[in-house]
């Protein structure tokens, strides 16, 4: 009956594509790693285009490269400097895992869509738990940053497991984060603009009773 519906595998293609681009702006190679996993396995298929995700040395490389990513995240100050490169890493990888499910549509039009609709999803999702991980630096003093590290990891686990056992799921799923993200992630930047504000007015009074007192 499903498969009378038109153009209904290019609407779970797409499905796939967006809830693996999700993940990935959670983390760039746990979603890798599940697709070259769940491919070399057999349980998903994968084109001739792709073929090199289901081989076993992408499977190790992605392997390695998820294990020493999720660690790195809880080391003070390298956590910053993966920030400043998730983004584009999180566009990439999330423009791939898109393009990986539309590869008999034209090149064009495959990577066209893998650009906006993977790589836009990525780096949204991705950007904006970079600036949740600011705002917790500034106000915690980093100590709630293993909190966001965890739940970016968790995130990457559940959305690619969704986007390869349930499409549909992690399609809304998907939608609703990029929601949340844009929603939250402007209450959170203008938190933590006014807190540096705060912190600048009583650094400038602190500095303005020195003066006087030395007067």
């Amino acid at each position: 009956m499903l498969d009378n519906i038109p153009y209904l595998p290019y609407a779970i293609s797409a499905f796939i594509g967006i809830g693996l681009a999700a993940a990935t702006g959670f983390r760039v190679f746990l979603p890798m790693f599940a697709v070259s996993l769940a491919s070399y396995m057999g349980w998903i298929p994968m084109n001739e285009s792709f073929q090199w995700l289901s081989g076993l040395p992408t499977l190790i490389t992605t392997g390695i490269a998820t294990v020493v990513e999720i660690l790195a995240y809880y080391i003070p100050f390298v956590d910053h400097i993966l920030d400043t490169m998730s983004v584009p890493l999180a566009t990439v990888a999330g423009s791939v895992m898109f393009a990986s499910q539309f590869a008999d549509i034209g090149t064009f039009p495959q990577w066209a869509l893998a650009l906006i609709a993977g790589g836009g999803t990525a780096a949204a999702i991705s950007s904006g738990f970079a600036g949740t991980r600011a705002a917790s630096t500034a106000t915690t003093g980093g100590l709630g940053n293993s909190v966001v590290a965890t739940t970016e990891t968790a995130g990457a686990g559940i959305m690619s497991f969704l986007a390869i056992a349930a499409p549909f799921i992690a399609f809304i799923c998907a939608i609703i984060l990029l929601v949340v993200v844009l929603v939250l992630g402007r209450k959170i930047w203008k938190k933590f603009r006014n807190f540096n504000s705060d912190r600048n007015a009583k650094t400038i009074d602190v500095e303005v009773v020195e003066r006087k007192s030395l007067e």
